[in-house]
């Protein structure tokens, strides 16, 4: 008799899905596929040398670099540590220690999350649409959503305010340059979340992975400095999940979640569980790098990706057909597009693959509810302006017969 794994698996195998914009980066491998799908950064913006350099120098170092391939401490590299704890100082934060995680990316801590706080059935907040890889971080913890509309200003406050009366376990935000919308909740609403999720005892998840990227406007106070401020400087209701891979490289895996140090104890037993600590080499060399570059890394970056940003946003200006709208976005890497209703957007993208030879997001994959059939999220973090112009033209081409 041979094993039917099918029916070994756990329940909650049946809440993971594959990544539709997993499947989309292949297509980066068909140089004649001008790709908005994926985002991710430019290898062009990378900090190559410096990285080289880190790395060289821990092999030359007169101790060797035993340290560096050795097992280390799960909370992680405990300079880096120090590095952040300073980096959320300089915005309002008195985090210690004792109250920041290294995880593998972002992505990780997000996983981690779901693990602590979600059980089968429990209900959780998202926003409608909200970032494709929180989705499938939390589902195959078997929660309800509760998704959630909003405008150019953030979340609806009425429909927050009737889904907290449900009592979710968590409320996910991407209050900057939102993934997949491009839009940023404002200070206004910022606050007026705080009060809800603090007055209904619901903690917000607040993903920051895009905040550094604006491009223009007044930067926002973080969620978790807000809510810092109303408690004597120390975080209270909020999770902050923080990531290195859209400031300086995606592959060196590394991330950071803080929290109240309860909540970083839980945490940690969870990295323990999983991979022990994220690579111990590669936190060495980031933190070499972020404490001599940051900052100046940080203004090359936007400068390249506003430039990208303008590109998109002037070409559907001058070749989007009448019924299409899109965002505007300060910052980040997406520009969100509407179609007319009726428009499917996943069969779309075979047409635009096969008959244009672009690629971009369906928006349903950014619904718990696979609505938002007429949305599409565009990248322009990837292409230099010109291959963004002709894109935009070829994929504007194919709307104008799907409008006509």
């Amino acid at each position: 008799m041979t094993v039917d794994w099918g029916n070994v698996f756990a329940g909650r195998v049946a809440g993971m899905g594959a990544s539709e914009i997993r499947e989309l980066l292949k297509l980066l491998e068909r140089p004649e596929i001008i790709s908005f799908a994926g985002g991710i950064p430019d290898p062009d913006f990378f900090p190559t040398a410096a990285i080289a350099r880190a790395y060289e120098k821990i092999f030359q170092s007169n101790n060797g670099a035993g340290g560096a391939l050795q097992y280390t401490i799960s909370e992680g590299f405990t300079p880096l540590r120090e590095w952040i704890c300073a980096y959320m100082g300089r915005r309002g934060i008195q985090a210690g220690l004792d109250e920041v995680l290294v995880t593998s990316g972002s992505q990780q801590a997000l996983e981690f999350v779901g693990k602590l706080l979600i059980g089968p059935g429990e209900k959780i907040l998202v926003t409608r649409p909200t970032y494709l890889g929180a989705l499938q971080a939390f589902s195959p913890y078997e929660p309800q959503y509760l998704s959630v509309p909003g405008d150019a200003e953030g979340p609806d406050l009425a429909a927050v305010e009737a889904a907290l009366e449900q009592k979710p376990k968590l409320f996910y935000l991407v209050p900057d340059f939102q993934n997949p919308n491009g839009t940023t909740i404002s200070l206004a609403r910022r606050e007026a979340l705080l009060d809800l999720c603090a007055k209904h005892g619901v903690p917000i998840v607040e993903d920051a992975a895009y905040t550094e990227l604006r491009y223009e406007g007044e930067a926002i106070p973080s969620i978790v400095a807000l809510d810092a401020a109303r408690n004597g400087g120390k975080i209270t209701n909020v999770l902050f999940c923080g990531s290195f891979s859209k400031t300086m490289v995606p592959a060196l895996r590394v991330g950071w979640v803080n929290g109240p140090a309860e909540v970083i104890n839980r945490l940690v037993l969870m990295k323990q569980a999983g991979d022990l600590h994220t690579s111990t080499i590669n936190q060495i060399v980031l933190h070499d790098v972020v404490s001599q570059s940051f900052d100046s890394h940080i203004r090359r970056l936007r400068a390249g990706y506003k430039e990208r940003r303008d590109a998109m946003l002037t070409a559907l200006a001058e070749f989007a057909p009448a019924g299409v709208t899109w965002t505007k976005p300060e910052g980040g890497m997406f520009v969100w597009i509407e179609l007319p209703e009726g428009t499917d957007g996943v069969d779309l993208l075979a047409r635009a693959i096969k008959d244009a030879n672009v690629a971009f997001v369906p928006g349903s994959a950014f619904h718990a509810d696979r609505s938002g059939k007429n949305t599409l999220r565009l990248s322009f973090s990837n292409n230099n302006p010109e291959r963004i112009r002709e894109g935009i033209r070829r994929l504007c081409g194919l709307l104008q017969t799907v409008a006509a």
